[in-house]
């Protein structure tokens, strides 16, 4: 039993964001089918590493989904799409606003078929507002949303953050957004369009930098791994690397100076005397930290952290992540078997369920590798399949070599 296995969801997404959302909800144990173009399918596979000709990105965020090829600018491949809609719980999409509409395929369509129909568009900068039909990629709404102004290292320029971070909260809203319209419907509600953006979900992100600037007028600047309003919270340099220390409130720093630091000098220096007096002397109390914390290895400082019960930990390359011990022991490194790729290893879902753990039960199909089954299910009969195979309306990776078509954009 899987928490969401009575759900099922029409994919029509693309790239990071809609992907991500619907990975998720597959993880979940939703029935994802996941509409694509054909014959190159989601942009996605085409993004490297490539592992015997599939894509490693795809693979990553397209677990746990069946694939359908079909050709929706096709006056019968967009009523089997709305046919497909209409047993869907869940529609997600993420189109630049009005291509749905085109398409024939948009929220008033699908409900005309499905009144309690869920569907979720998610675009770079929503459906309205003076933005919403420029294209929109993570890097565009980090610049939008301010994260490429603070973050980096002082005096430095833009610095984008580490990973496609507007991308990835775009898709996690999207799940705790269909989701809590799933459970409205359960209780006896109806169905809804949800309306979600990349730079509406990255920029609710900032509440302490909006309760900076809301109440005191401060606008984020970068500030490398310091943080703005508490000191010492940062990284610091050791004798073989870095150790990230958080003793931000008094006890902790008194406990950090007497107990790991062993330096009660710092304690009597009235420039440490309270937070802000700390925060007004940053690169003072810094190279004072500093002096004694190269004095010693990373692992050193950790062990004296982990003793005196303050936060603390080490700074690691990603391979370093992905060997560490605690990342292991907590089952976030998985392998798969993929009938191309070989095994690969993956990221598990990091919510852990007591009643109904989540399983990596699929792994990233072929464009139409399940198209013929999926039909089949919609009631279509197999000389119904065969007859959309050669007219180019669909496709199959088991039942055809090729065949022209595109979803449409």
């Amino acid at each position: 039993m899987l928490p969401l296995q009575r759900m099922k969801v029409l994919d029509l997404t693309r790239f990071l964001s809609g992907p991500f959302c619907t990975m998720i909800l597959g993880d979940m144990g939703a029935d994802v089918i996941k509409i694509e173009r054909f014959p190159a399918g989601d942009e996605t596979r085409a993004q490297g590493p490539m592992v015997n000709g599939e894509s490693y990105c795809f693979a990553m965020v397209n677990r746990n989904k069946r694939s359908v090829g079909l050709d929706v600018t096709q006056p019968r491949g967009r009523e089997l799409l709305l046919d497909l809609a209409a047993t869907a719980d869940v529609v997600v999409e993420n189109f630049r606003p009005g291509v749905t509409q085109r398409l024939g395929i948009d929220y008033d369509t699908v409900r005309a078929r499905k009144a309690d129909t869920i569907y979720c568009s998610i675009t770079g900068f929503g459906q309205d507002g003076p933005y919403r039909n420029r294209p929109g990629f993570d890097i565009i709404a980090q610049g939008l949303v301010g994260f490429l102004r603070m973050t980096g290292t002082p005096g430095d320029g833009p610095a984008k953050f580490g990973l496609a971070i507007n991308d990835v909260v775009a898709g996690g809203t999207a799940v705790q957004a269909i989701l809590a319209a799933y459970i409205h419907r359960l209780t006896g509600g109806e169905g809804q369009y949800i309306d979600l953006s990349l730079v509406d979900s990255g920029l609710a992100l900032t509440v302490w930098e909006a309760a900076a600037y809301f109440g005191s007028g401060e606008i984020p600047q970068p500030s490398g791994t310091r943080h703005r309003r508490n000191a010492p919270y940062q990284a610091y340099r050791t004798s073989d690397g870095y150790v990230t220390i958080g003793g931000n409130t008094e006890p902790m720093w008194q406990l950090l100076c007497s107990d790991v630091l062993h330096a009660p000098a710092l304690l009597d220096d009235p420039r440490y005397a309270t937070k802000d007096q700390r925060l007004a002397h940053l690169d003072e109390l810094e190279a004072d930290i500093e002096r004694i914390t190269t004095t010693r290895t990373t692992k050193e400082w950790v062990a004296r952290l982990d003793e005196a019960r303050l936060p603390g930990g080490p700074v690691l390359t990603y391979d370093e992540t992905l060997a560490d011990e605690h990342v292991i022991a907590r089952g976030m490194v998985r392998q798969m078997e993929h009938p191309t790729m070989g095994t690969i290893r993956t990221l598990a879902p990091p919510a852990k369920f007591s009643a109904t753990p989540l399983q990596l039960r699929l792994p990233a199909p072929a464009v139409g590798e399940h198209t013929a089954a999926v039909l089949a299910e919609l009631g279509l009969a197999p000389p119904d399949v065969e007859d959309l195979l050669t007219s180019g309306t669909v496709y199959d990776a088991a039942l055809a070599e090729d065949a022209p078509g595109e979803v449409g954009s």
